[in-house]
C-alpha cells in the first residue's frame, strides 16, 4: 500500500489536481478560521476582562464540540439549500459547519487567556492611570497571546481535517480524494487524500508556531537571554546564582 501511495502522489498526471484540491482546501480552511476568529476573540476578550458570562462561555464551548459535524452539514444544506442558488447553496453551510467547529478553541483559549493575566499587573496598569481598554490591549492581550494562538492552532487543526467533509456536498478539497476513491474502490487514492490532510495538518501547525515564536514577547514566554546566552537580570535562574554567591560569601566571611 505505502508503495501505491508514493506512487499515486508522484505521478505526473494527478499533479495538477492535487494543488487544485490543496488550495479549494487551504481556501475553505483560512476562510472559516477567519471567520471564526473575528466572532471568538473578541467575545472572549470581554468575557475574560468582565468577568461576565462565564459559565456561557463554558458551557457553549462544551455543547459545540459536542455537534456532529457532518450531521449538522446535512441539516444546513436540506434547510438553506432550496433558498439559494450554484456552489453557494453547498459553500455556505460547509462554513457555517467549520466556523462552529472552530469557535470553541479561539474563544476557549481567548478568554483563558484573559481571565489568568496576574491581577497585580493590571492593578499596575490601572495605578499607571490607564483604563479600561488600554488594560485590555496593552497589559492583557499581551500577556495572554501564548492561549490565544493556542486556541487558533488546535481550532485551524480541526478546521484542516474536518473541511474534507465539505466534499460529501458536491464542493472540492482534499476531501474529494476520499469521496471519489471510495466511489471507484481506488484505495490508494483514498489513502494518499489522507496523507495529504496529515502533512498539511502539520505544515499548517508548524507555520503557526513559527508565527506564534516571532509574535509573543520573550518576557511572556521565559525565553529572554542576554547575548552570550546567560539569563537576563532579574530571571529566576539569575537570582539563584545570586543568592548562591551571596551564602557563598557570606560562609567564606564566618
Amino acid at each position: 500500500m505505502i508503495n501505491d501511495i508514493i506512487s499515486w502522489l508522484t505521478d505526473p498526471a494527478n499533479r495538477d489536481d492535487i494543488v487544485q484540491r490543496l488550495l479549494e482546501h487551504l481556501q475553505y480552511v483560512f476562510l472559516a478560521t477567519v471567520i471564526a476568529a473575528v466572532i471568538a476573540i473578541p467575545a472572549g476578550m470581554w468575557v475574560g476582562h468582565t468577568g461576565r458570562g462565564k459559565f456561557a462561555v463554558v458551557n457553549l464551548s462544551g455543547f459545540a464540540r459536542a455537534i456532529p459535524t457532518l450531521g449538522l452539514l446535512f441539516f444546513i444544506v436540506l434547510w438553506l439549500g432550496p433558498s439559494l442558488s450554484g456552489d453557494i447553496a453547498f459553500l455556505l453551510p460547509s462554513l457555517i459547519v467549520l466556523v462552529v467547529l472552530a469557535i470553541p478553541p479561539i474563544l476557549a483559549g481567548t478568554y483563558a487567556g484573559i481571565d489568568e493575566v496576574d491581577p497585580a499587573a493590571r492593578d499596575a496598569a490601572r495605578g499607571m492611570g490607564m483604563r479600561g481598554w488600554q488594560v485590555l490591549f496593552k497589559v492583557e492581550v499581551p500577556c495572554a497571546l501564548p492561549l490565544i494562538f493556542s486556541g487558533l492552532r488546535s481550532a485551524l487543526l480541526q478546521v484542516v481535517a474536518t473541511a474534507t467533509i465539505a466534499a460529501t456536498v458536491g464542493l472540492g478539497g482534499l476531501g474529494r480524494f476520499l469521496i471519489d476513491g471510495l466511489a471507484v474502490r481506488d484505495y490508494p487514492q483514498m489513502a494518499s487524500g489522507a496523507v495529504l490532510v496529515a502533512a498539511l495538518a502539520l505544515v499548517i501547525d508548524l507555520i503557526a508556531a513559527v508565527v506564534q515564536r516571532l509574535a509573543v514577547s520573550r518576557g511572556v514566554t521565559g525565553r529572554f537571554r542576554t547575548r552570550r546566552g546567560r539569563p537576563a537580570a532579574g530571571t529566576p535562574a539569575e537570582s539563584t546564582a545570586e543568592s548562591t554567591t551571596t551564602t557563598a560569601t557570606v560562609g567564606t566571611v564566618s
